[in-house]
């Protein structure tokens, strides 16, 4: 998929549907202060490792904040992910990305939480959960690319070139994946030749 951009333009809003721009007024020490910041939902993350390609399984898209500060970048390197804006388990939340942005049907019982942080904690701090699973093709359901207008491509990232694709500033990549793809070097080792049998 080529990522080809036109007519772009910055309108300010008030009224958002997912961010809400506020301004925070609060006394800290004694010293009145103020603060800009964007309310808006958490999220999770996933990091996908197909086996039968010994690779990660990463979504590319277009990100319109990243292209407004950095117009180099016509799209971005990320972890399979959504927001949370559903009554509904994290994990549950993680399951259902995975099978929309990847097409990937993965038993709930097999997502495996790492950890989670706050994300732009100057602007939202809002928290992401982020989440492991190891898929095969067995589990290929559809071919993936989002939902609705979404327009997601899908790149694998072979282990022995994780490191490389880390270090690339060339690619724009999310904190997140980079912690991610650490996290699994620690468990598994670099080509990852302590990922279970079974997986």
């Amino acid at each position: 998929m080529s990522f080809e951009i036109t007519n772009f333009s910055i309108i300010p809003q008030q009224k958002n549907s997912f961010v809400k721009p506020v301004q925070l007024q609060y006394s800290q020490n004694g010293a009145e202060r103020t603060w800009e910041a964007v309310k808006s939902h958490d999220s999770v993350s996933v990091l996908l490792y197909h086996s039968d390609k010994n690779a990660f399984l990463l979504v590319k898209q277009f990100r319109a904040p990243v292209y407004m500060n950095h117009k180099k970048h016509t799209c971005t390197y990320e972890l399979c992910a959504g927001i949370v804006d559903k009554d509904i388990s994290r994990k549950q939340i993680a399951k259902e990305e995975i099978d929309e942005e990847c097409g990937y049907d993965v038993p709930e019982c097999e997502i495996r939480k790492i950890s989670s942080f706050f994300t732009n904690v100057g602007v939202t701090g809002s928290r992401q959960d982020v989440f492991y699973a190891t898929i095969n093709e067995t589990m290929k359901i559809h071919s993936g690319g989002g939902v609705h207008n979404e327009q997601i491509d899908l790149k694998y990232v072979p282990l022995d070139e994780a490191r490389t694709f880390l270090f690339n500033e060339d690619l724009a990549k999310t904190p997140g994946l980079m912690f991610a793809f650490y996290w699994f070097f620690e468990q598994y080792g670099n080509n990852g030749e302590r990922v279970p049998i079974e997986a």
